[in-house]
């Protein structure tokens, strides 16, 4: 039986809020996994945020 969006919804806000999720239900369990392990999955990779920017291609524009 596949979960409903409401249900998945619930399971996706505990998970996220880092809740317990109080069901032996293998599909909710499985579902609850997935989210936390992608969760944990995205806390080890680094965002890098603004402009990259190379020095040696930006002072090259400048001299011609």
């Amino acid at each position: 039986m596949a979960l409903s969006s409401f249900r998945m919804h619930r399971i996706y806000i505990a998970a996220t809020m880092n809740y317990g999720l109080g069901s032996d239900n293998k599909e909710e369990l499985a579902y609850y996994n997935q989210i936390r392990k992608e969760m944990d999955d995205m806390k080890k990779h680094s965002v890098k945020k603004g402009i990259p920017l190379n020095w040696d291609t930006a002072t090259q524009g400048m001299d011609k």
